[in-house]
């Protein structure tokens, strides 16, 4: 039985890696049929007889790897001794014991059965594809070992599911996915069938569709989509994508949104485009449910948790999801990379990566482009430069090198989708900005806080067509507002709409005026998008107008402020803020200029400095965020739907079906914030002898405003408050 479940593992585990180059003398194979190889012990044997004696089963493996395969086999070492509890830091542990000291424990004699059960190989070589850049030597190493992680522990869970499935009689509920070329002929269909009649904007959006289309031919690797927004990217860069993948025999697609991003819209879309089949296509992974909560998971346990590998031919998810996940150290986490490889990674607004950590998320997409098959598409109206060029003043210093663009002469696009003046208009007490609001019919107010936008809002609550939008909605929720919006929007209505920046990236929404708090050019660039979007009326009567807030309370964050302060710069010196020579100069002061802020916390120096032996995977988890004030999930029983999701909690076996449905009912809020709620009783755990705290709901609704979404007046939520934007 135990030979079977190693053979099992190692077979899933080295098919998972054969996509990237693992295919001879497999290291994942290897990881397979060796991370268990602690249960060839008597002390093992009568643990399973009820004996309560303690027994590491993982050790023995590590070990035996490092013996055999010395370098490489730390890869694998790494991997075995964390398949349940994580990866652990090379020396010096944080929460978990080093893999130094997991190698120098004492371990229970092997029975010498293994030997006669296992096949293991003499010799290991890094995968035939593999290519070393010497600049980057150990990063590439801890992203290997990472990938390999990935693939055993996933390759676990799924045999481990099906034996206990077997045992009971039950059904995988893993659903049959159709594959990309299935989906093909639905696309193409939906996209024959857009209106391209009667707006000019339209004509431009099926030229640059058609010219991304034709360059799927091209050859994996670094790809930017460059064009203004309102032309037509999501669909362009999927259409891209889903012929690419199928013309070089990737398998999924990958479209990750920013974290300010509304997620189940570019979803629904691409359901609608897909069809009858879109709904078994495209998974969402968009909630942050705490995973992974025990430090052993075992056998059943692993039945329990809601944890997603990523086999979906089409993922929506977001940029927190993503880029975390690549730096992880818990199975939860990691369990999908593997399915990264080969695949085409669209990353929607990549301007939007964080400062302090943009060196990291630039390697590790580079390190997927170049060893793990996979395309990546850098999508946006305001491509950052994270171009690599000879001359070292004039380039970003590990950046991209061979980024081929997609659209046809971004320049041109530009200048032919240019549908509104952009100007700054001063310092805006809030009396005055309300007084703005209340002259226009239809207008939209975005602001850099929620606390703002609040404010704003309740200024204007009371007159005709007021709107609100913000995080603190539930998804659902917000998209209930949005289809409100749009319609009083069509119909002539007054629509006063104040947002906080969530409105910005991807959303299709069109104003004829748009008021923005300053903040940095992509910012104001994508606020531009939301105005005069369909290009129904002149530019120069659809206006984008920039303001400072005078009062100190909505005051941006210091990284903001940093943002802000570079676009004023720039705007002085452009008449045309938004053209695309401003885009670069704003770009090169924020990163050419502050290169120490971009790898705030050096973690490409903690890696380089580690050597093999001691890569410290615990410590790049804990200080890789993306989101660096820690935000918790709380469900809002918003509907039926939602109140239903959480009742079938109460007798369910396992909850990954639940865990989809209950994610558009999600508010993150701060931690802090958090223990307040729960400690008043305003939210409560649902079944939490079953899924311990994995599921936490609003319990008191009369704290979930129509308008305005979760909001309370406890002090604590308060000081909180003023970290998130």
């Amino acid at each position: 039985m135990l030979s079977e479940h190693l053979s099992e593992v190692g077979r899933l585990a080295k098919k998972f890696a054969s996509v990237f180059g693992c295919d001879v003398e497999n290291l994942a194979e290897v990881s397979g049929l060796l991370h268990d190889l602690g249960k060839y012990t008597d002390e093992f044997q009568r643990r399973l007889t009820g004996d309560s004696l303690r027994v590491d089963h993982a050790t023995a493996g590590a070990k035996l790897v490092v013996e055999r395969y010395q370098s490489l086999g730390y890869l694998l070492a790494y991997a075995i001794a964390g398949h349940h509890a994580g990866l652990a830091n090379g020396v010096n542990g944080v929460n978990r014991t080093s893999l130094e000291d997991r190698l120098k424990s004492e371990t229970y004699r092997l029975s010498e059965a293994w030997r006669s059960e296992l096949n293991i190989p003499k010799q290991l070589s890094l995968p035939s594809r593999f290519h070393a850049r010497h600049d980057r030597n150990f990063f590439q190493m801890a992203f290997l070992t990472r990938m390999l992680f990935s693939c055993l522990v996933d390759a676990d869970f799924l045999d481990t599911e099906a034996f206990y499935l077997q045992a009971e009689g039950g059904e995988s509920p893993r659903g049959e996915y159709p594959s990309l070329a299935d989906l093909k002929p639905a696309l193409d269909s939906f996209l024959r069938g857009l209106n391209d009649k009667g707006k000019p904007v339209n004509w431009r959006r099926r030229e640059i569709l058609q010219t991304v289309r034709r360059n799927a031919e091209l050859d994996p690797g670094l790809f930017s989509l460059t064009a203004p927004t309102g032309g037509g990217k999501t669909l362009a860069s999927l259409a891209f994508a889903l012929d690419h993948a199928l013309m070089h025999k990737l398998e999924r697609v990958i479209y990750v949104i920013p974290f300010t991003s509304i997620v189940e819209q570019n979803a629904a879309v691409f359901r609608q485009a897909f069809g009858e089949r879109g709904e078994y296509a495209v998974l969402e992974h968009h909630s942050a449910f705490i995973e992974d909560r025990s430090k052993d998971p075992e056998a059943r346990e692993k039945l329990k948790l809601a944890m997603e590998n990523w086999e979906a031919p089409i993922i929506v998810t977001t940029a927190v999801q993503f880029f975390e996940s690549l730096f992880a150290d818990r199975p939860s986490r990691c369990r999908k990379l593997h399915n990264i490889a080969n695949s085409v990674v669209i990353l929607d607004e990549a301007q939007t990566l964080p400062l302090k950590l943009l060196k990291p998320c630039v390697a590790a997409l580079d390190e997927l482009a170049l060893n793990y098959r996979t395309s990546i598409v850098l999508c946006t109206a305001t491509q950052p430069a994270l171009h690599e060029r000879d001359n070292v003043e004039d380039s970003f210093v590990g950046g991209f090198r061979n980024v081929r663009e997609l659209a046809p002469n971004p320049e041109q696009l530009y200048r032919e989708f240019k549908r509104v003046s952009v100007r700054h208009i001063g310092v805006l007490d809030d009396e005055t900005l309300t007084d703005i609001l209340l002259e226009r019919a239809q207008v939209l107010c975005i602001v850099n806080n929620r606390r703002h936008a609040k404010a704003v809002f309740e200024s204007i609550r009371s007159e005709p067509g007021a709107r609100h939008l913000s995080t603190l909605m539930c998804a659902k929720h917000r998209s209930q507002m949005l289809a409100q919006i749009r319609e009083d929007l069509k119909q002539g209505r007054p629509c006063r709409l104040v947002s906080t920046s969530l409105i910005e990236a991807g959303v299709d929404i069109d104003f004829p005026t748009v008021l923005r708090a300053e903040a940095g050019l992509d910012s104001i660039a994508q606020a531009a998008g939301r105005c005069n979007r369909e290009g129904m009326l002149p530019a120069d009567e659809c206006e984008v107008l920039v303001f400072n807030p005078a009062n100190e309370d909505w005051a941006p964050p210091v990284e903001l402020e940093q943002f802000a302060s570079v676009s004023r710069g720039v705007m002085r010196h452009h008449p045309d803020p938004l053209s695309l020579a401003a885009i670069e100069e704003y770009f090169q002061h924020l990163y050419w200029r502050k290169e120490k802020e971009l790898d705030a916390y050096d973690l490409l120096g903690l890696i380089a400095s580690a050597r093999i032996t001691g890569l410290p995977f615990e410590t790049l988890s804990s200080k890789f965020r993306l989101i660096e004030s820690r935000q918790m999930p709380v469900i809002i029983p918003f509907d039926d739907i939602a109140r239903k999701a959480l009742g079938a909690l109460d007798y369910a076996e396992g909850c990954v079906g639940i865990s989809r449905c209950l994610q558009p009912y999600i508010v993150q809020i701060p931690q802090t914030a958090y223990q307040a709620l729960f400690d008043a009783g305003a939210i409560v755990v649902k079944a939490e002898e079953r899924f311990e705290q994995q599921f936490v709901y609003l319990a008191n609704m009369d704290l979930y405003d129509e308008e305005c979404g979760l909001s309370w007046d406890n002090p604590t939520f308060i000081r909180a408050e003023k970290l998130v934007w």
